[in-house]
């Protein structure tokens, strides 16, 4: 178990302390979809208060449709920072492996957003300047999953925990719509994402598992403010109804 569980904080612990971007990614959306009729819904955030929301139902067994938003509002004495995001997706499902319990899913997709972070400065406690930056956005991405229903089994508090992993690429392009800094118009920014995803599971019962998940974020392109300062850690729930089970051994 700990090989899984040691490259995610290795990443988080090494993007951490990265330059703050004015574009925040969501969770991606990994519902491990593996059969016709199959619901997946989560919710995750993190330790910043970046809250988002997955959803996802399987069409058939092997298409799959998708929905994520996700939500952050941080307020502090000289920076504030908002940020939304909504996107919608489709992409081809299967199960493969000899008990059938791998999956695989290929997304792609669309959203929109928008963020806001206002800077203040300030001579001994008194404000002095102010300055917000205010941004619309649209996004595109292509994404593939691959996961495991097989299990492995953690031992806590008494209690036995079965355990399954996952692993994501997502690459995401974001155009800058509109931007403003004190509500004078900016040249508009755009860059390319390309983000590695790990997510460990706990199963608590049938439908409801723990979720944490971590990544990095890195750019293709050299830019000022839509950089990829920003990776993923968060803890959450996702709820999967009906699909193939996992084999409790």
């Amino acid at each position: 178990m700990n090989k899984h569980l040691i490259a995610p904080f290795i990443i988080v612990a090494a993007m951490w302390s990265s330059c703050s971007s004015i574009y925040m990614p969501n969770v991606p959306n990994t519902p491990m979809l593996s059969a016709k009729g199959e619901l997946s819904a989560g919710a995750h955030i993190s330790p910043k208060g970046n809250a988002s929301i997955n959803g996802a139902y399987a069409v058939s067994n092997h298409f799959g449709v998708l929905f994520s938003g996700s939500y952050m509002k941080n307020e502090r004495t000289s920076k504030d920072f908002r940020h939304k995001l909504v996107e919608i997706g489709g992409g081809y499902i299967d199960t493969f492996g000899p008990d059938n319990n791998r999956i695989i899913e290929i997304y792609a997709g669309y959203g929109g957003g928008s963020a806001d972070r206002k800077y203040r400065t300030y001579d001994d406690k008194v404000l002095i300047s102010s300055s917000l930056q205010e941004v619309t956005f649209t996004k595109t991405f292509i994404q593939v999953n691959y996961s495991s229903k097989k299990n492995s089994y953690l031992k806590l508090f008494g209690n036995r925990y079965a355990l399954n992993y996952g692993t994501a690429i997502r690459i995401s392009n974001v155009e800058m719509d509109t931007f403003l800094i004190d509500n004078i118009g900016q040249p508009k920014e755009d860059n390319m994402f390309i983000e590695p995803v790990f997510f460990t599971r706990m199963r608590l019962s049938d439908a409801v598992q723990l979720q944490y998940t971590s990544s990095g974020n890195f750019g293709l392109k050299d830019r000022k403010f839509m950089t990829a300062g920003n990776s993923i850690f968060t803890i959450g729930a996702v709820v999967n109804l009906g699909g193939k089970k996992a084999a409790v051994k």
